[in-house]
């Protein structure tokens, strides 16, 4: 270490110091005696940002200078002179202790002490040292993160603990001048000083910043022998809940965590105003309350560290050539139908890539299992789940030359590209509005006649009334829809009469296949009904789905 940094961390010590020499000596006494650690004891007289600029401090240390403080103090304060070392050893004897149990008010966890899922208790005695345990899980789960955020759930009974012995202090020491003088705001939760101590550790571990980020990472701790305010109310006397003279919520104050203390005919003051004393009712439950769960305390919380990524989208637009391959898995009765899909050919090989949980396919509508996708392709989303790496241009090339290399060759992708969950309302805008294009292969049951391509070919904005399609009614509701026909052309086949290749323009949602051949009188017009005969369609292909999501650039 250099010397400028050694003067440095020099001078934060002797600020700590001059810091904890100004704590009220009886105050500090007091909290102890209850069985708050050290670092809750900083925390409650506002000491956070002093705690936070030593991480790697060891809990010993703190309790160090706690008691080297609170030594001389003590001496100094002495009715009767003591020998040399008399209390020092006591004391430091009792202090230490103290410290190998477990915080009575944060049940251990800025102790950094917690069992695992296993029961194994752990102890890390700075926070650089519990920081270094979740980055170490972080890399060794996930390859990449560009940022993260930090979140923290613990139990009830913690966060009423802060607020018992909030209000403890306040009943016992609202008439003392340091107390009146110490703003609300000073106060700072478990979960906030939690947060504020791994943080900047975290960020310089794992070399990136903390911020609203897609990955997070969860500190979820658990107490299952808590004791709830109504055991105590109970044991009071009664079942009704009465008021406690603390209701569970917190004021957010910036980066702190303040109790919201509410009262009913009378409150603890402090402005400059008289000072009304709570009832000593309120006070005895609040005290009760408090030390009850305090003697409940016998071991540290379970915890539980998670990591997850918010799902991230790859988009792009799939061409199928297969006349056997659904979109997406179909199953009917155990069987599977097709030899592929579009969904299992595209995600599985997205999937494996990001080393993701799991992966979900969208595309901007669907194409039957028999009908092929052309032209510029249909757009579509890959959503992978927690994914390990973010994406890349160049993960995004190779996943594209991996799908469009498979010797099947029935699906092909294209504009390929990684977007955020904006991509998704892309496709849902121009979904309801879009047109496609399609070429149908067309049997007519008399030779194709000039006038039949004319009349055809002439009808513009057609509008038809089509009711759901029987060979789809097992799963639709049964509803009128009216849809345009934007435009038709015609070709005939060489070497036959009877067939003709249509091509037409048609708003999102129209079937065709009714459209072609009527479907017994259920949709309204039809080719067949402006032609006068009978009409089926041979073939069908999907052209162009004009939308203007994920085209070439």
């Amino acid at each position: 270490m250099s010397s400028a940094a050694i003067a440095d961390e020099e001078e934060k010590l002797r600020l700590l110091r001059e810091a904890v020499n100004a704590l009220p000596f009886n105050a500090v006494k007091d909290l102890w005696s209850i069985g708050a650690c050290v670092r809750c004891i900083f925390r409650l007289f506002g000491l956070h940002e002093l705690m936070c600029a030593h991480p790697s401090l060891s809990i010993s240390k703190w309790c160090d200078i706690l008691e080297d403080v609170m030594r001389k103090k003590d001496i100094d304060t002495a009715d009767h002179p003591q020998k040399d070392g008399e209390f020092s050893n006591e004391q430091s004897h009792q202090e230490r202790s103290r410290e190998t149990k477990f915080c009575k008010i944060c049940f251990g966890i800025l102790q950094f002490l917690y069992n695992d899922d296993t029961g194994t208790l752990f102890k890390k005695y700075s926070a650089d040292d519990f920081a270094l345990v979740i980055a170490e899980l972080v890399k060794q789960q996930y390859q990449q993160i560009d940022s993260f955020s930090l979140e923290v759930s613990l139990p009830s009974a913690v966060t009423e603990n802060d607020q018992a012995v909030w209000l403890y202090m306040k009943n016992k020491y609202h008439r003392e001048l340091w107390f009146q003088e110490k703003a609300d705001y000073q106060f700072i939760s478990t979960k906030d000083i939690l947060k504020l101590l791994v943080i900047n550790p975290l960020q310089r571990l794992l070399g990136v910043k903390s911020s609203q980020s897609s990955f997070r990472i969860r500190l979820t701790y658990s107490y299952s022998d808590a004791l709830t305010r109504d055991d105590v109310q109970e044991g009071n006397g009664g079942n009704k809940r009465r008021k406690t003279g603390f209701t569970g919520d917190l004021k957010i104050t910036g980066e702190s965590v303040t109790p919201h203390v509410e009262s009913s005919d009378s409150h603890i003051g402090d402005g400059d105003g008289p000072t009304k004393v709570r009832p000593k009712e309120s006070q005895d439950l609040s005290c009760s309350y408090l030390m009850a769960q305090l003697d409940k305390v016998s071991k540290p919380c379970c915890l539980n560290i998670n990591c997850c990524r918010s799902s991230i989208y790859i988009g792009g637009r799939y061409l199928k050539y297969s006349r056997n391959v659904s979109q997406t898995r179909w199953v009917i009765d155990d069987e599977r139908m097709g030899e592929a899909s579009v969904e299992e050919i595209v995600g599985g090989a997205i999937l494996p890539i990001f080393q993701g949980d799991n992966y979900k396919f969208h595309a901007a509508g669907r194409e039957d299992i028999d009908v092929r996708m052309l032209g510029t392709g249909r757009p579509f989303l890959v959503e992978i789940q927690n994914a390990c790496l973010v994406p890349s241009e160049a993960l995004i090339n190779e996943i594209e030359g991996n799908i469009n290399s498979l010797e099947s060759q029935y699906v092909r992708v294209k504009n390929l590209r990684a977007v955020g969950s904006q991509g998704w309302d892309l496709m849902r805008e121009g979904e309801s509005e879009k047109q496609k294009q399609y070429a149908a292969l067309v049997w007519i049951s008399r030779p194709v006649r000039d006038a039949d391509m004319q009349t055809i070919s002439s009808l513009k904005e057609l509008k038809v009334a089509q009711k759901t399609p029987i060979r789809v009614l097992h799963r639709r509701s049964p509803l009128e829809r009216e849809k345009i026909i934007h435009w038709m052309k015609v070709e005939r086949i060489s070497g036959s009469s009877q067939y003709l290749l249509l091509h037409l323009c048609t708003q999102a949602g129209t079937y065709i296949k009714e459209f072609v051949h009527g479907d017994f009188g259920r949709t309204q017009p039809s080719i067949g009904s402006i032609l006068g005969c009978r009409t089926e369609i041979l073939q069908l292909d999907v052209t162009d789905v004009k939308m203007d999501c994920f085209q070439a650039d």
